[in-house]
């Protein structure tokens, strides 16, 4: 080999490092688009919006949110996976992006673990478990104690097949061994008016969507899902307390195309760090019952491995998928 030629060879990492290192020291020097996977109004919408609020602050450049929903977020990932590698494109998306893998087994475009980088959580969502008022029960084991009393005779209602509250029952179910039925709706919105009307005795829901009716006695809360209590809800002990172990918490994180430039992902790491230890941007996160949520993109991606392994279990136990 010429001297020339071994001297390309030992050249070119260099200089592809030193490459990347300059993209990242002058990027962001155009707009980003962050495309959140679901509708306007939701958790992840919401969630995107508090935090990427302050990113232009931060970089001088807009972070413009581009709502793309339809097939539980797949869509809008499959367009995420086939933009450019360059991190001007973004995904916000939640939990729901490891269930998909298991949910749609063969028919994604894209893979869920190798087409996209996970950047960093964002947010923690908490769910609770609630039961309508006219159940005699007052406590998780007063639930657990009347379902293995009356077996198949409670109905429970998700958001859905494969959502987290469906697993998050099923969860609860497992671990208890309790058999309470599942009436799934099209929907939080539904499940609500269902929980609500007392056509379904429980769920556990998204503290969010029904906060507001906590407040107002309309529903009774059991317990959180978390594995600590909430500073909200004090009084609220964790289902884990009742049944030792459990915790059943979902995320909404951020990610970008696989083959973005560390030092790319590295640099968005550090402006979400910033924007989350922002008192405002973690009031406003707190107010509508998320949580800041930090990470590394390397312990983002072990959380992702753990969680895809956890759903793929936890679904393959309860039939959902093979």
């Amino acid at each position: 080999m010429s001297p020339i030629r071994m001297r390309s060879l030992f050249l070119a990492p260099a200089i592809a490092l030193a490459s990347a290192c300059t993209l990242a020291q002058g990027y962001p020097d155009k707009p980003v688009r962050v495309v959140v996977v679901f509708p306007p109004g939701g958790s992840n919408d919401v969630t995107a919006r508090i935090v990427f609020r302050k990113l232009p602050e931060l970089t001088g450049q807009q972070f413009i949110i581009d709502n793309r929903g339809g097939a539980a977020g797949t869509i809008g990932a499959a367009m995420v996976a086939q933009s450019d590698a360059d991190g001007y494109t973004l995904m916000v998306q939640s939990t729901t992006h490891v269930a998909n893998a298991f949910m749609y087994q063969g028919k994604l475009p894209y893979d869920t673990l190798k087409s996209f980088i996970g950047v960093t959580p964002l947010a923690k969502q908490v769910g609770m478990l609630l039961v309508h008022p006219s159940l005699p029960v007052k406590t998780t084991r007063d639930l657990i104690a009347l379902a293995k009393k009356q077996p198949g005779q409670l109905d429970y209602g998700s958001a859905g097949n494969g959502s987290y509250v469906h697993l998050g029952m099923e969860l609860l179910r497992a671990a208890t061994g309790t058999r309470i039925n599942h009436v799934p709706y099209r929907g939080g919105g539904p499940l609500s008016i269902a929980l609500l009307s007392g056509e379904v005795q429980t769920t556990i829901g998204t503290i969010g969507a029904f906060v507001r009716h906590i407040q107002a006695k309309k529903l009774r809360a059991l317990g959180v899902s978390s594995g600590e209590r909430l500073p909200q809800f004090p009084d609220v002990p964790t289902i884990g307390e009742s049944i030792p172990g459990f915790e059943w918490t979902a995320w909404v994180g951020a990610f970008a195309p696989a083959g973005t430039p560390a030092a790319v992902v590295d640099k968005l790491n550090g402006l979400l760090k910033q924007a989350l230890a922002d008192p405002k941007i973690v009031k406003l996160l707190t107010d509508a019952t998320l949580y800041p949520m930090y990470m590394t993109p390397a312990q983002f991606d072990a959380r992702l491995k753990a969680d895809y392994d956890k759903y793929g279990k936890l679904m393959k136990d309860i039939g959902m998928v093979k």
